[in-house]
């Protein structure tokens, strides 16, 4: 097999030209390691927020229809390390605003351009924390897709760096900005099922087989080596991307991280709840049993609180059964009542299961009933408006990541009670596993020499 990565001391050469502005712009348009970005004026106190979106194979294109519908922003930069998700988020952006972005390769080359005040951040997870540190480093504020790490160590050392940059952080679990479901959060915290005591999610699809990948030159338009970052190195095989490292554990988090991040961090919130006492997950890889799917595709998690309350998550990648006739959703059950919440919509029931109250809601994608979309563009743009308001204005962000690292964590530890068969005990002031060394040492992840995230 032909090797197309590019070797390390290639790779560091290019680091170090890139680090100190060497090289040319590309006829093409598009910067990559070791070209010079091109540095626009300095920001004045009425100009643009200059923006880039990093990774738009995927959720990042709703970061570029969700910024290009807010005043005051300008995607300047669009940065991938695949040639066509590449040149498709550059048209995007062009499409919906004056200026067409510039392309950029390598994530070291855009950070050094001091031109850029934020990123969004929409790679696979392996790069998330890692990444948002480098960003927040570089000056940057930084709206970061769920999950806000791929182990639960890298969400300890994310709140260390937003902490010691001092800029804007946002984890783009959006429902902490439906406006349906903050106001019916509030009143679950003023009573309105009176003491709330069980949170209940769940997550149901109908994903395909993934097959036995077969180890293959890597396409000329993808930088692999780019593309695995901080990840330990693997041969490149030809079922991994662009979705399937989702099941894999050397880049992805499972289901339960997926799409389970979502309802869970609904439930916590609803419940006032923090870390865990007690963690139990089960499941396995049912569907199927000679591919590379690596995590669960059925998984229930359970978790008990030192607050006087419990949290279910159920995930079927592989059965679309649905539960509340939904694809996903969440109940908050209480001593005077239970609320259901299906995206931005809610239903208030009374102790024998009377409905009482139902709110739906006015925008378009709202609701839960398709499994695939976690909320429409309306919505979307409404998380991402408040992480721009954050620092144009200086308003509160609604996902800081002190919550957001607090949900993540919790599927982290269910993940890791699922690898390693057992139930956990945890210190509730900061989810530490207590008295077990192998599954703390899943708390932590092995990282490619040189790309430790340090902060």
């Amino acid at each position: 097999m032909k090797d197309n990565s590019i070797d390390r001391r290639t790779f560091i050469s290019r680091s170090a030209a890139a680090s100190v502005g060497m090289g040319l712009m590309g006829t093409t348009g598009i910067l990559r390691a070791g070209e010079a970005p091109k540095v626009a004026a300095s920001t004045g106190a009425n100009a643009k927020l200059n923006v880039a979106v990093i990774g738009t194979n995927g959720r990042g294109l709703s970061h570029v229809e969700s910024l290009t519908g807010i005043a005051g922003v300008e995607i300047t930069h669009i940065c991938d390390v695949e040639a066509g998700a590449l040149a498709k988020g550059i048209k995007e952006t062009a499409k919906r605003q004056s200026n067409t972005p510039t392309g950029v390769e390598d994530i070291r080359v855009l950070l050094a351009n001091k031109s850029i005040d934020a990123v969004t951040i929409a790679t696979p997870d392996h790069w998330h924390a890692p990444m948002a540190i480098m960003a927040l480093a570089a000056g940057k504020h930084v709206y970061l897709e769920k999950p806000c790490s791929h182990n639960f160590h890298e969400g300890e050392l994310l709140k260390q760096a937003v902490a010691k940059s001092g800029k804007v952080f946002q984890m783009g679990n959006q429902r902490r900005t439906f406006p349906n479901v903050k106001d019916v959060i509030s009143q679950i915290h003023g009573g309105l099922i009176g003491k709330a005591y069980l949170g209940r999610a769940w997550y149901a699809n109908s994903r395909k087989p993934i097959g036995i990948g077969k180890v293959v030159e890597v396409p000329k338009t993808l930088n692999y080596e780019l593309w695995q970052g901080p990840a330990p190195r693997r041969p490149y095989k030809d079922n991994l991307i662009p979705y399937n490292w989702h099941w894999i554990w050397n880049y992805g988090t499972g289901e339960a991280l997926n799409n389970g991040t979502h309802e869970v961090d609904v439930c916590r919130w609803a419940l006032g709840v923090n870390f865990p006492t007690r963690v139990s997950s089960n499941g396995g890889r049912y569907q199927i049993q000679n591919d590379d799917w690596e995590t669960p595709d059925t998984q229930i998690i359970s978790w008990d609180f030192a607050e006087g309350a419990s949290m279910t998550w159920e995930g079927r990648s592989c059965n679309m059964f649905q539960t509340e006739k939904l694809g996903r959703g969440a109940v908050i059950c209480g001593t005077e009542g239970s609320v259901l919440i299906d995206g931005d919509n809610y239903t208030v029931y009374d102790k024998k299961g009377k409905v009482t109250k139902q709110v739906k809601s006015s925008f378009k994608g709202a609701d839960a009933t398709n499994t695939f979309s976690a909320s429409g563009v309306d919505l979307d743009r409404m998380h991402v408006e408040n992480f721009v308001d954050a620092i144009l204005k200086g308003t509160p962000v609604n996902s800081p990541i002190e919550e957001g690292h607090k949900s993540v964590a919790l599927l982290h530890l269910g993940n890791i009670a699922w690898r390693v068969s057992r139930e956990l005990k945890c210190d509730p002031a900061n989810g530490h596993i207590i008295g077990d060394s192998e599954a703390k040492d899943l708390s932590h992840r092995k990282y490619e020499s040189g790309w430790e995230p340090k902060v």
